[in-house]
């Protein structure tokens, strides 16, 4: 439980850390997202859970990142 909870507190700072760097990039890059097709969404977002994953996978089942 211990390694659940700063894991979440790890992407919660990864995930502010460009609103405090640059928030006017920040601003402009939403603001195409907004205009992006529901289906290029889609398709971004499960590319983004699949690098995800297999880095977890290769993290926790293999030597390579010892």
């Amino acid at each position: 439980m211990k390694l659940l909870i700063t894991l979440i507190g790890l992407v919660l700072v990864l995930e502010g850390l460009p609103y405090v760097a640059s928030p006017e990039v920040m601003q402009r890059w939403l603001r195409q997202i907004v205009e992006l097709p529901p289906r290029q969404l889609r398709r971004v977002g499960l590319v983004a859970m699949v690098v995800g994953f297999v880095l977890c996978f290769l993290a926790q089942q293999t030597e390579l990142f010892d």
